[in-house]
């Protein structure tokens, strides 16, 4: 399902510095694999995500996903890319304010002319436990409602790739929680390849894999020296 080749990236400071996020990242990750992605805060969890998404554009190197290299895209492609195989979901929502918890679910089929997409989102919204209140806006909803209304929208239009970026790093204990078990679940459920950054050790360790970024190399485990293993045989079952 994702390939990364030889992958760098660097940011380039005013002063002239460079810093060295990512250095020359070779990773497998097999379909209906999920895999935490864990390390301090500015390893470049974040840029890999972002990266995998086709939001970014390594130094060097390259990214595969689902045996298509994203640089062989343009920006439209990326785009259909993204709606049609791929669901992000960002730690700070990025809902929609004008919109009700419902559209905003709705938003992404609707772009890609589904006639299904009312009735799709609001059985979305059911599965995330909020089937009363696809009539609100997001400004009615908690922070914990938020995030599953972003889960949902996500999930809508049934993604070969999940990507999660600290999908509970602004939620209370028991909300954080749910949406833990409610991403295993429907990563369970739809055969989705679930690849997840977060701190939370606990969280990380739920997953088939667990990688962590130090000094721009990656890691199998958590240890920081520990070595990335031949890429795994088996293969999840994926969704039709």
């Amino acid at each position: 399902m994702i390939d990364l080749h030889q992958l760098s990236m660097h940011y380039a400071l005013p002063s002239g510095q460079r810093i060295e996020v990512l250095r020359h990242i070779d990773l497998h990750i097999a379909a209906g694999q999920s895999v935490a992605v864990a390390g301090p805060s500015g390893s470049g969890k974040t840029s890999m995500l972002l990266l995998l998404a086709g939001l970014e554009q390594p130094a060097a190197g390259h990214v595969a996903i689902d045996g298509v290299r994203l640089d062989t895209l343009d920006r439209d492609a990326l785009a259909d890319l993204r709606r049609d195989r791929i669901g992000i979901v960002f730690q700070s929502f990025h809902l929609l304010p004008s919109l009700t918890a419902l559209d905003n679910v709705a938003l992404p089929l609707q772009i890609a002319g589904r006639a299904d997409a009312m009735a799709r989102s609001r059985d979305m919204l059911a599965r995330v436990g909020l089937a009363a209140r696809g009539g609100h806006y997001p400004g009615q909803l908690s922070g914990g409602e938020q995030q599953r209304v972003a889960i949902a929208r996500a999930l809508v239009h049934r993604p070969r790739l999940l990507l999660a970026d600290e999908p509970t790093g602004n939620l209370d204990d028991a909300t954080g929680a749910a949406v833990r078990e409610l991403l295993f679940e429907l990563n369970r459920d739809s055969g989705a390849t679930l690849v997840l950054v977060t701190h939370d050790i606990d969280f990380a360790a739920r997953c088939d894999r667990v990688l962590r970024l130090h000094d721009g190399r990656l890691h199998e485990g958590f240890g920081p020296h520990a070595a990335v293993p031949p890429p795994p045989t088996h293969a999840g079952a994926l969704p039709a």
